[in-house]
């Protein structure tokens, strides 16, 4: 009992040290002073005042357009590189691929970020792209480290699929693709949709990697904010801080609530079609049986 009540107690305390801090940052966004710390009463006044703050306004549009194409191009390259981990156990090379996927999750964002910088200079001398450095280089850079999430969620999927459903799935007639877009893709659903949210999240949070390979007018939201805390806390960040953190809790609950619900169908379909098959096979045993000649004894 003392053991379970310890547990709850940490637990408790877990959570509040996670959430407390976005609760404050919520209640002081609706603060009046224009002093963070000193509590003036209640307002929406920072919030109406984003709509003229063109330069933060930006800076939310530029990240989360580089966010979800980073999701986007994350997960397809990581899908891609857990398919080749799990579903072809040996090639020449294997692990050193497999290094290769993994190393960015491991690797320090400041040497990434320094390597990925001379590598786009270098490649503006000799081929003359990119030209400028802006968004289309922090998408890139973006999706070098956020595809290794991915390919680590969903190559964990993979491992855990039961390849005998693919099987019977090609012994009756369908070809590789169908099986794989009507079958694998909706059994690995989840682990997609987590590994998006996880890019989508690390890209619209990163920092370092942004402030090598960015120019001017490519500023994103926290180069915005890192700048602006530098000389003090702005009551516009805490205001655009916590519509963020609304908009990114509502996708969540709603990419969870989806894929749920998807993955409810799917179950009951699957226990539909077994209960079909098994009822399908008794008919067909209690015809045989009856129509079976009898026996000379």
């Amino acid at each position: 009992m003392r053991s379970l009540k310890f547990t709850n107690l940490m637990l408790v305390l877990g959570l509040l040290f996670i959430y407390l801090p976005m609760v404050i940052l919520v209640i002081y966004s609706f603060n009046a002073s224009r002093l963070v710390t000193v509590w003036g009463g209640w307002s929406v006044h920072w919030y109406a005042g984003l709509l003229d703050n063109n330069q933060l306004m930006g800076a939310v549009g530029r990240s989360l357009e580089i966010a979800f194409y980073t999701a986007i191009s994350s997960v397809i390259l990581g899908t891609l590189a857990a398919f080749v981990l799990t579903r072809i156990p040996r090639f020449r090379g294997r692990t050193v691929f497999g290094g290769l996927v993994t190393a960015p999750l491991v690797m320090p964002e400041v040497i990434t970020g320094l390597s990925l910088l001379l590598l786009f200079v270098s490649m503006a001398q000799f081929i003359g792209w990119p030209q400028d450095r802006g968004v289309v280089t922090i998408w890139i850079a973006h999706t070098s480290f956020c595809a290794s999430y991915v390919a680590v969620v969903v190559s964990a999927r993979l491992r855990e699929l039961d390849l005998s459903i693919e099987e019977a799935a090609m012994d009756l007639g369908a070809r590789p693709w169908k099986v794989f877009m009507l079958i694998t893709i909706p059994m690995i659903a989840p682990s997609l949709a987590a590994g998006g949210m996880m890019s989508f999240a690390l890209s619209l949070d990163d920092l370092v990697l942004a402030s090598f390979v960015s120019g001017p007018g490519s500023t994103t939201l926290p180069m915005e904010v890192f700048s602006a805390v530098r000389l003090g806390v702005k009551p516009e960040i805490n205001a655009i801080a916590s519509l963020i953190l609304l908009a990114v809790s509502l996708f969540t609950f709603l990419a969870w609530y989806f894929t749920r619900r998807a993955e409810k169908k799917r179950l009951q379909g699957l226990k539909e079609a077994m209960e079909s098959t098994v009822t399908e096979t008794a008919n067909e045993r209690d015809v045989e049986r009856f129509t079976a000649p009898p026996t000379n004894s």
